[in-house]
This record gives structure tokens, sequence and C-alpha cells, in this order.
């Protein structure tokens, strides 16, 4: 190719794809329950709108006669089948982004799985769609997915629906069916807040009406799915919201620039406006917008900028910057809805970590208000969510962070929880509102603190927390333990399991999630009277890591000792003091640790302490000794 032509070529390149800039974006989902076609039907669109290239064609031709299920056609399903277990079990798993145009309109399509166990992909897809397209076999009408799907959907503030009633082929293309579906969706959605529901009769295998209208139905008058996702009304970014800028980086090249980057996520931002760090209050005047296309006097929500301001304020990465006259909720506890992925259920009083756009927290789900019955939508009363289930739910983090509400700001307003141990998300929420004590209640100064308390007994406080199984011998080191304190003249105070299940905890039973909340309570108490200079000793079975870690997260450095009580069950059950293990085996007592319910062993404790072939005696001193060489 000469010069002249290259240059030819690449000024029509240019054009084309500033035009294609203007077109405006719609995201959207497909989605719905298993095998409702969702990933044949965005492979038939693609085809018929003639999108999927000569080699994609070739590739999938292939594999339509190794993995496909449509007989000797084309099985339109696999081009968005990416991963190989995908195509071997005919299913998606993943959630699969695809990018296409016609001449009216961009779109970005999210391939969302049908599976309950991969509701986190679904859920993931739909947080930044503008569209859903729910998919339902005319076979089966709507599903118990399909009700999930749909309540995801309106929780994630998608606003338009597309119900596609896909395999109308199979019913004779009967309109009867295709109407009973239709209203039995319009009815049970009818409090979800949808701006629109258009439903649509398809057969996504032969085509009917995804590009064109279908000749097989002339009962149906509407348009077709492709006709609709070109016209559906997309509403622009609302800029009079106030504006938000997560930052995600800051960048210093060199001592005379320091600026802000990160992506608006609300609002406009202008030279000479005033903004605040949002946790730290600190406020300043932005002097210039750096771009990689130059400076601009103002930016608007969807634009990558980077804020320098008037003043040095302190500004990391994980700050907020807000609007100075409107700012974002800081608070350490609110309400939330929030859906749950993990196979182990959720339990109130448990810690995890939270993530925003912004903070990464430890944080505790101090009350699960209410579960939304997937199939008539009530609340119902319940202790815990398990997998795939919603509920609305009271949170606490440890310190405060900077949130809008879900409703007013969805980048700003969701979370995930993770789980401390093995890292894997467990759940995912949108934030309601602030709770009102958590901006009611403030800390009261005291002049009098732990260490002048602690001075005045000669003494460095700490919980000296021992854990183990049932009959392992820990009330019994606790005693030996503080009698050999206090002889030395320590001010000590022993928190037995047992005996506050007595009074404090007498509300509580043996379920894991009053475990949870009974080490809580425990270790709030603890937590109190370490505060007052006492040295503590918890004797608790406290089964769980998660838990403990809890306990441990709530005391300065080295306050907190783990000790474990290491005595194997089967001694355990030999000993069985107050014969419980007995009544356990018998079933008789239910959630018993190490018969019914698990023990889960600590990895890093302070101190180990072997009981078998040693007496209390020897094991209380060996806890004398630690603490006297802290």
């Amino acid at each position: 190719m000469n010069a002249l032509a290259f240059a030819a070529t690449s000024d029509a390149l240019k054009e084309y794809l500033a035009e294609q800039e203007q077109k405006p974006l719609l995201r959207f989902i497909t989605c719905g329950s298993v095998d409702d076609g969702k990933s044949t039907l965005i492979g038939r669109l693609l085809y018929d709108t003639k999108l999927i290239f000569d080699d994609q064609l070739e590739a999938l031709e292939r594999d339509s006669v190794r993995h496909g299920n449509a007989g000797d056609a084309i099985d339109f399903s696999l081009l968005l089948d990416g991963l190989e277990a995908e195509r071997e079990q005919g299913i998606t798993i993943d959630v699969a982004y695809r990018y296409f145009a016609t001449s009216e309109r961009r779109f970005i399509v999210a391939d969302t799985p049908g599976h309950e166990e991969y509701t986190r992909n679904m859920a993931t897809g739909a947080s930044t769609a503008d569209l859903a397209i729910l998919l339902v076999d005319s076979r089966q009408g709507i599903l118990q997915q399909t009700r999930r799907h749909a309540y995801i959907a309106s929780l994630l503030g998608i606003r338009h629906i597309v119900l596609a009633v896909n395999k109308i082929d199979l019913v004779n293309y009967d309109e009867t069916v295709f109407e009973t579906i239709a209203n039995d969706f319009r009815f049970f959605t009818l409090d979800f807040g949808f701006q629109t529901i258009t439903a649509i009769p398809i057969s996504a295998r032969y085509g009917d009406n995804v590009t064109t209208a279908s000749q097989n139905m002339p009962w149906y008058q509407g348009p077709s799915l492709l006709g609709h996702l070109e016209t559906v009304p997309i509403a622009d970014a609302d800029l009079n919201r106030p504006f938000r800028l997560p930052v995600q980086l800051v960048i210093r090249p060199h001592l005379d620039f320091r600026g802000f980057a990160g992506q608006i996520a609300a609002g406009r931002v202008s030279v000479g406006d005033r903004i605040a760090v949002t946790k730290s209050g600190h406020t300043s005047t932005v002097r210039s917008i750096v771009t990689a296309d130059g400076n601009l006097t103002s930016a608007a929500q969807g634009q990558a900028v980077t804020l320098v301001l008037d003043d040095e304020v302190d500004v990391s990465r994980g700050d907020l910057l807000a609007a100075a006259e409107d700012r974002p909720q800081l608070a350490d506890q609110f309400m939330a809805h929030l859906v749950w992925f993990s196979s182990e259920p959720m339990m109130p009083g448990r810690s995890y970590v939270l993530r925003t756009e912004v903070d990464s927290v430890p944080a505790t789900i101090t009350a699960l208000k209410y579960q939304v019955d997937i199939n008539n939508f009530s609340h119902e009363a319940s202790k815990s969510l398990h997998m795939n289930e919603i509920g609305v739910c009271n949170i606490a983090t440890q310190s405060p962070i900077a949130f809008d509400s879900y409703k007013d700001n969805r980048t700003t307003g969701n979370f995930v929880l993770i789980d401390r141990f093995t890292n894997a998300t467990v759940g995912a929420g949108m934030i309601d509102h602030p709770l009102r004590r958590a901006t009611n209640i403030q800390w009261q100064a005291l002049d009098i603190n732990k260490e002048a308390r602690a001075a005045l007994k000669h003494q460095k406080p700490a919980v000296l927390w021992l854990t183990g199984y049932s009959g392992a011998g820990k009330s019994t080191i606790a005693n030996t333990l503080e009698k050999l304190l206090h002889a030395q003249g320590k001010h000590t105070y022993v928190l037995d399991g047992d005996n506050v299940r007595h009074g404090l905890n007498r509300d509580l039973g043996f379920t894991a999630e009053d475990r949870v909340e009974n080490i809580r309570r425990m270790a709030e108490v603890a937590k109190l009277m370490t505060q007052a200079g006492l040295i503590v000793i918890v004797s608790a079975i406290s089964p769980f890591r998660s838990e403990r870690l809890m306990a441990r997260d709530l005391f300065d450095e080295g306050d907190f000792i783990e000790i474990f009580v290491d005595t194997p069950l089967s001694e355990c059950t030999k000993r069985d003091p107050k014969g419980l293990y007995k009544k356990a085996m018998a079933g008789e007592l239910q959630n018993f640790t190490g018969i019914s319910s698990p023990y889960e062993e600590p990895e890093n404790a302070e101190i180990h302490l072997r009981t078998v072939n040693h007496s209390p005696d020897e094991l209380a001193l060996r806890i004398a000794q630690y603490l006297a060489e802290r």
C-alpha cells in the first residue's frame, strides 16, 4: 500500500470511529433460568446482523459439529460459551461480554448464567446494565430463577425489561401461551419499579422476531427484539447529581505536580469548584482538570480525569472527592439489601471484609431484618441467609465509610462482602440508608484511660482466650490460672462460657448463628474489662476461626492471647465430665461441637497446650510464665 492509500485508509478509519463514538450506547444483559436460550439468542442476533467475522463463523461451524445441540445446523450458543467446560456441558458459567453496533446504536451485551450456583455472575453483569432481556422457555413458563433474576435486576437499578418468550416454535407459535406468560410476569413485577416491560415472542434458534418480524406469528404486531433495542429510551447521565470522584491513583511525576486520578462517578466538576475529601472533611478548590487529550475547563460523569487542587490537602488512593456543598454519607452503620452467594450461610455477628468503590474495612452483619421469599416476595423472619437468598440487613463497619444510597448512585452505593480466610466474595449489597443511631451516637471522651487504670494495678491488661473442645479442660485451667495470678497480686476475672450463658447470653441457643453472637458478646465484655485494666481469662469453646479473629480485632495489638487447649476429641469423649457427649452421640443434643457441629482448630495460637499427660497446674504455670515474659 502506497503512502497516499495508507493516509486515505487512516482518515476513513478515524472518521468511522468518530461516527461510532457519536452513537448512543446501550448496556444490556441476558438472564433467566437454565437452558432458556440466552447464549443462542445473542449468537443469533450477531449472526443475523452480519457481525460475525468469517474466521469466527468457520470456528463456530466446526464447534457445532463437535459440541453442538442443533443437529446439522449452527449452534449459536457456542459463540459466547468460551470456556471448554461450557461447551462440553452446554451451559453458561462465566459472564460473556460482546460489543456490537448497528446504524442506530452501540451495544455491550453480557450473557449471564442461568444456574442458581452462578447467581453471583448474573448480579455482576446486571450491576452496569441499563436493560435486561429475561428469557423464558415457552414450555416451562415463569420459574423460580425467573423470579429471582427479575428481583435482582430491580434491586440493581435496571429499569427496562424485555421478556423474551423463547422457543415459541415448540408450542406451535401459540398466542395464548405467550399472553399467559406475559401476564404472569407483569403481575408479579408490579412493585418492582420497572419503567418499561416489553414482551416479545421469539425463537432464538430459527430467528423468529429476533431481527425481523416473523411470518409465523401474524398475531404479534410489536417490534422485533433488535428493533426494540435500537429504540428503547436510554436515560442520559444526570449531570445535576452531586459530584463524586473515587480516587484510583495519586499522580506525582515531580515535585511541582500532584494530581488525583479516577473516573467521575456522578455529576460534573469545573475549574474553580469547591470540593471536599469525604473522610477528612478537608476542602479545596479545583485548579485544573487534566486528561489524556489535554486540560479541560469542566468534566462530567463517565470521564477519566486527573484533578489538581489549590491546596496541599491529604488525599490518598481510595478517598472519595465530592461536592463540598453536597457530600455523601459518612457512617459506620447502615441498612442494605444483600444477595448471598456462598454455600456457607451468612451469620449475623460474623466478621467479613466489606469492600466498596473506595473502602475496604472489617464489617459485621448486626441484624438480619428479614429474608425475601423469592416465590411471593413476602418478608420472612430468618436468622441467616443461604446461597442465592436475598435479605435486608443492618451492617456495622469497624470504621466509618463514605457512601450514597444505591438508588441515588449505583457506583458509590454498592459493596461486596469477602470471607476473611478464603478471600472469596460471599455476598453483594446495595446500601439503602445510614442508621440513625450511627449519626446520633458519638464516642464520649473520658479522662481516665486504660493505661491509667492499669498503672494503678501495676499490670498490663490482656485477654487470655482459651479455646478447645468441651471437656478439654479449659475451665479447670482458667480457674487454676486465676488462683495463681491472684496469689501474685494480679487483678483478674474469669469469663466462663457456661457461667455467661446463665445471664448475659441466656437467650442464646447453640445454632451456628447463636454461637457467633455468644462469642461476640463475650468478646465485647472482655474488651470493657481490659479497658478497666484487668487481665481477663475467657474460657469458651469458640469453635469458629472467624469469631476468634473477630474477637482479636477488638483489642489493641498484643492484648489478645489465643490459647489452644488441645485435647483430642477421643479423650474428651472419654472424660465427658458433664455427660454431654453421651447425649450428643445419642442424638439428644443438636449442634454439639465435635459431634454434629465442627471445631476449627487455631492455626497460629500464641500458646498451644497439649493437655494429655500434663496437669492443670503445669499448664496454668506455662501461661503465667508467658505473661511474665510479655
